[in-house]
């Protein structure tokens, strides 16, 4: 009997050493963060890794420094864990290169804005250039390059917070924003953002994660089948400021309104492509109601069989092919981050809006409450 009992527990133990070797297999793709190599005392604020998990054992991580998501690992057909987002493995490399924006939160203003210029109530304000001639994504300090408040609610929901004061890379306003993180047992990726105002300003947010559903830095995106919810377009000058016309895609190299391969026309001898280098346009998103949850845009790739759907309360949404992305970039676990191997969906309001009063307002006073919400949900295929 003893010798039994002896045979039957190195049976059971083999067979957990088994079954933990086959989930540590499935996992082999995951990407694993130090923590400590983000915790650092920046601007008088602690900087922190924090991890969100579900039930499925999708995590993402994200870092209150510019409110990055840093990486998100999904399963892909077989089971196996993919990072699909770039990013970098220490704090160090997102200071030296500042101007990536990878995983950031966006703001004041998420876009162009042409020669830094714009107006409110007869006054001109002026920002930064940092895109010669046109001022991006908020200026050379705008919150991507900020420390947030961060408080952890749960396993799955992170919430950051910001004070802007007024002034604050030239735009008016003290102003106070919110945005909760909050990671679904569906594999969706939840970004809720919220902000009031002490003066009248103009207000843009959205998250610049740039993803390749092949794994971050393994290759091309151009072979992505992408779906875009749009009818037309804002086509843009040279310097990528929107010529304030709403262009049909039918017929152009920016029909997306039917799933087809990023590289089909990418390459194409459309003036608007040349402009952008590529693809790096706002589409005018189909909306059958004013603020409603609705699907703007689907990715798919056959090599892991990933599919992401982005759904937003936006009007627009920004697609962006990695065109100015380039092998000297070094990412996580050492892998080349190059020419056109992410693309971005940045859900927003328009560029230049607030010099193009034929675009929705982005204009936020003094007793009203910025509110919008976007999703990133994940699936297989």
């Amino acid at each position: 009997m003893k010798r039994l009992s002896t045979v039957l527990m190195l049976f059971f133990a083999i067979a957990c050493n088994n079954a933990n070797h086959k989930e540590n297999s499935k996992n082999d793709s995951v990407t694993l963060l130090s923590r400590g190599a983000y915790q650092q005392d920046v601007m008088g604020k602690k900087v922190d890794l924090f991890v969100l998990s579900n039930k499925n054992k999708m995590t993402v991580y994200i870092t209150n420094y510019g409110g990055r998501i840093v990486s998100v690992n999904v399963p892909d057909k077989s089971g196996t864990f993919v990072d699909v987002v770039l990013g970098y493995d220490s704090l160090k490399h997102y200071f030296d290169r500042k101007e990536n924006y990878f995983g950031a939160l966006i703001g004041r203003y998420g876009n162009r804005i042409a020669k830094g210029k714009f107006e409110l109530d007869g006054k001109q304000y002026q920002l930064a250039i940092n895109n010669a001639p046109n001022a991006l994504h908020g200026g050379p300090t705008g919150f991507h390059n900020q420390v947030w408040d961060a408080k952890q609610i749960d396993s799955q929901s992170l919430e950051l917070s910001y004070v802007s004061r007024d002034m604050e890379e030239g735009y008016p306003g003290t102003l106070t924003v919110n945005v909760l993180y909050r990671l679904t047992d569906d594999n969706s990726i939840e970004i809720s953002y919220k902000a009031t105002t002490d003066k009248k300003t103009v207000l843009n947010l959205t998250n610049h994660s740039y993803f390749n559903l092949n794994g971050a830095g393994s290759g091309t995106i151009n072979d992505h089948l992408l779906t875009i919810n749009a009818d037309k377009f804002t086509p843009v000058d040279s310097t990528l400021i929107p010529t304030g016309i709403l262009a049909d895609v039918a017929g152009t190299s920016f029909d997306f309104r039917k799933s087809k391969a990023i590289g089909d026309s990418v390459n194409s001898s459309s003036e608007q492509i040349k402009n952008g280098k590529g693809y790096d346009h706002n589409f005018v998103l189909n909306r059958k109601t004013a603020s409603d949850m609705e699907l703007a845009a689907t990715v798919y790739t056959s090599v892991t069989g990933i599919k992401l759907d982005v759904f937003t309360q936006e009007p627009g949404i920004q697609f962006y092919g990695g065109n100015f992305l380039d092998s000297s970039l070094l990412g996580k676990k050492d892998l080349h981050y190059s020419y056109r191997t992410a693309f971005c969906l940045e859900t927003q309001h328009f560029p230049n809006a607030p010099n193009q009063h034929s675009f929705a307002s982005t204009e936020l006073v003094p007793g009203k409450t910025y509110q919008t919400k976007t999703i990133y949900k994940f699936s297989v295929q």
